[in-house]
C-alpha cells in the first residue's frame, strides 16, 4: 500500500502538476516539516527542565557518541567496499557518510515515548546529549569535512 502511494504520487507529481504546482506543494510541506520540528524542539526544551542531569550523563552520551560513530562507520564501510566492484565511488565516500550521519528529532520522539521512570529520565538525558552534540559538532563541521575529502588528489 506505501509502495503504490509512493509510485502514484510520484507519477502524479511529474505528470498532473506544472512547475507552479510543485514549487507550492513542495513549499507547503517544508513549512509542515520545519512547524513541526519547532514544535518537537519546543517539547524537547521544557522537557529538558524536568530531568535529572549529572556529569555522568555527559560522560555516558560523549562515549555513546564515539559508539554511533564507529558502529555507522562499521555499517556504511562494508557496502561501499562492495558497491566499488561495480561503480565507480567518489574517495572519501564512507567518511562524509560516517561523519554526515546526524541524530535528531527521530531519535528524541522514540525516547521521549518511553513509560515514565528512571530508566526513561536517563536514557532521554543522554539522548538529548548524543543528538545535540551530533547536530553541534557534526552539523557545524560536515562541510570541513566534504571540503576536506574533495581537495584530497
Amino acid at each position: 500500500m506505501v509502495v503504490a502511494g509512493l509510485i502514484i504520487g510520484n507519477l502524479g507529481r511529474n505528470l498532473a502538476m506544472n512547475d507552479m504546482t510543485r514549487r507550492y506543494m513542495d513549499g507547503f510541506w517544508e513549512l509542515i516539516d520545519d512547524m513541526l520540528n519547532a514544535l518537537l524542539f519546543a517539547l524537547i526544551g521544557l522537557e529538558l527542565l524536568l530531568l535529572p542531569f549529572s556529569w555522568m550523563h555527559l560522560a555516558a552520551a560523549g562515549v555513546l557518541a564515539v559508539a554511533i560513530l564507529l558502529s555507522r562507520m562499521l555499517t556504511v564501510a562494508p557496502a561501499i567496499v562492495l558497491l566499488r566492484r561495480w561503480r565507480k565511488v567518489p574517495r572519501g565516500t564512507i567518511r562524509v557518510l560516517t561523519w554526515g550521519g546526524l541524530r535528531g528529532g527521530v531519535s528524541v520522539a522514540l525516547a521521549l515515548s518511553l513509560p515514565l521512570g528512571e530508566e526513561r529520565d536517563l536514557l532521554l538525558s543522554i539522548t538529548y546529549i548524543v543528538v545535540l552534540s551530533s547536530i553541534l559538532l557534526q552539523g557545524l563541521s560536515i562541510g570541513r569535512v566534504v571540503r576536506g575529502v574533495t581537495e584530497q588528489p
